[in-house]
């Protein structure tokens, strides 16, 4: 535990109803908006500028998430406009209705690999899964019948719940400095779970906006995709995790993407690289016999993987079994069927 670490505190026992806010500091409004998946919320944030919003992340691009928008302007935002969009991280939940914003007269904040990374897959729509992928699910060792629905459906596109980007945006830098809703905030970026992922320290109290980067009882996905196969996003996100260490205090509210705002950032962010350490050994321990990526579930989740959950589970797996290699603590070779077989190796 980390020095005056004490224990994981939730202020807010509830989060917002749909078309709510509740004020978790002065001028800094929380609010959800609803996910069509197992993790069925993200949280987002407006921050009062007097005549204006600054509002953190956006949630997924859909008729309903544009009604609930629609809801919290007239309603907890007081019919001020919203000026400035600040998105945390390219991924949907966070980036989706960012252009639609921008459309209604805000200016675009991010990261700018997010927004490469957003614009891209935005632009980038496939109707059939593109032979790289399906490589991809081979070498995982991915299972027949899941392989085989794969490649006859149409697979997830940025496109079905993103915004497009307008081509201008301003960009977030590590080591800068912002203004927004009466505070200075350093720009700290994370990585692992996103690359260059935006979170923000008050200088002037005790907030922190973690987004994914910083959340309390869950563990943000670390996942590997065809786009880059050899990525290790487990070092990355071991090394953020160590790089913030030395700025987080026990006594900040932790505003993270998704769950409820907590304190404690100390300790959470000790549990978080235990928890991967953890999970690297008791892989390293299930590797004594060699197993392809998709046999290696049961040493890293303690939940039953189901279709909904299948396709999350793989790419970590994934991402933990490259840092093993990587590391040199595993050795693998293609089985005839073109996946990879691991192995711990031998002391």
């Amino acid at each position: 535990m980390a020095d005056g670490a004490t224990r994981i505190g939730y202020p807010f026992a509830d989060p917002p109803a749909e078309g709510q806010a509740i004020e978790v500091a002065d001028g800094v409004l929380w609010m959800r908006l609803p996910l069509p998946m197992a993790l069925d919320h993200v949280n987002v944030y407006a921050l009062d500028e007097g005549d204006s919003w600054t509002v953190i992340d956006t949630g997924f691009a859909s008729k309903r998430s544009r009604a609930i928008w629609a809801a919290l302007l007239d309603g907890p935002l007081a019919g001020k406009p919203v000026a400035r969009l600040i998105v945390t991280h390219h991924h949907p939940d966070h980036v989706g209705l960012a252009g639609w914003f921008i459309a209604n007269g805000a200016t675009l904040h991010m990261p700018r690999t997010g927004w490469l990374m957003a614009r891209m897959l935005t632009l980038d729509e496939q109707p059939t899964p593109p032979p790289e992928t399906i490589d991809f699910y081979r070498r995982a060792g991915m299972a027949t019948d899941e392989l085989a629905l794969r490649q006859a459906e149409r697979p997830f596109n940025f496109a079905d719940c993103v915004v497009p980007l307008p081509q201008g945006y301003r960009r977030l830098v590590d080591g800068g400095s912002i203004r927004m809703g009466g505070r200075t905030w350093d720009i700290r970026m994370g990585d692992g779970h996103a690359p260059e992922h935006a979170t923000f320290w008050s200088k002037d109290d005790n907030l922190v906006i973690g987004g994914d980067q910083l959340l309390p009882s869950i563990s943000a996905n670390l996942g590997v995709y065809p786009t880059e196969p050899e990525a290790d996003p487990v070092a990355d996100w071991l090394a953020s995790c160590e790089r913030l260490a030395p700025y987080a205090r026990d006594d900040q509210l932790v505003l993270g993407g998704h769950k409820l705002p907590f304190t404690g950032l100390p300790l959470r962010l000790d549990q978080m690289i235990g928890n991967h350490h953890g999970a690297l050994t008791r892989l390293l321990d299930h590797l004594a016999e060699p197993r392809v990526a998709g046999a290696c579930f049961a040493p890293l989740f303690k939940r039953t993987i189901d279709r909904s959950t299948y396709g999350l589970a793989l790419v970590e797996t994934v991402a933990h079994l490259n840092h093993l290699h990587q590391a040199g603590k595993i050795s693998r070779s293609l089985r005839d069927d073109g996946a990879w077989l691991y192995r711990a190796r031998r002391a």
